[in-house]
């Protein structure tokens, strides 16, 4: 039992664990730890324990804006949520608010997931977002309610997510 035999042809591999960097690269993402407390001079989100909250903004509170209000303030959105077809022309009023209420839910528990523009052309609605997981979330909860086809095209060198809805 104290020998150790190895098969013909085995070779060791070489592990190379170790840290790797991430590979999205987003501008909006503060990289630095900001003071605590930091509040958001334009939407009164609160930077504690780490992240953003809703929370009463305490005295002499640091200010830096927050990465949804610079999104918003750049006009930069980080995901586009197209919808089209004819049932949403049929049905255009319960759709949207679907994806208002769908906003209300995921903004109460995180500042950062808003809508920042809805825009309709052509018997479309292009919904612009500050965050890629509102986008995919509002998408799918509409498919969950009314089916039809559902996309989603992630590019991940800008961290940008497009969601395409029709029926």
């Amino acid at each position: 039992m104290g020998t150790k035999s190895t098969h013909p042809g085995f070779h060791p591999i070489n592990r190379r664990d170790g840290i790797f960097q991430e590979q999205i690269h987003d501008a909006y993402k503060i990289t630095g730890k900001l003071p605590e407390p930091t509040v958001c001079p334009q939407c009164s989100a609160v930077f504690h324990q780490g992240r953003w909250q809703w929370l009463g903004a305490p005295a002499k509170a640091h200010e830096h804006h927050c990465p949804a209000c610079q999104r918003i303030h750049d006009r930069y959105p980080a995901g586009f949520l197209t919808l089209q077809g004819d049932f949403l022309q049929s049905h255009r009023d319960e759709i949207m608010h679907l994806v208002q209420h769908f906003e209300k839910k995921e903004k109460t528990e995180h500042p950062l997931k808003r809508i920042m523009a809805t825009e309709e052309k052509d018997g479309e609605v292009l919904i612009t977002t500050t965050d890629i997981h509102l986008a995919r979330g509002i998408g799918e909860a509409i498919h969950e309610a009314y089916q039809g086809d559902l996309e989603f095209h992630y590019n991940p060198a800008e961290n940008l997510l497009r969601v395409h809805w029709s029926r």
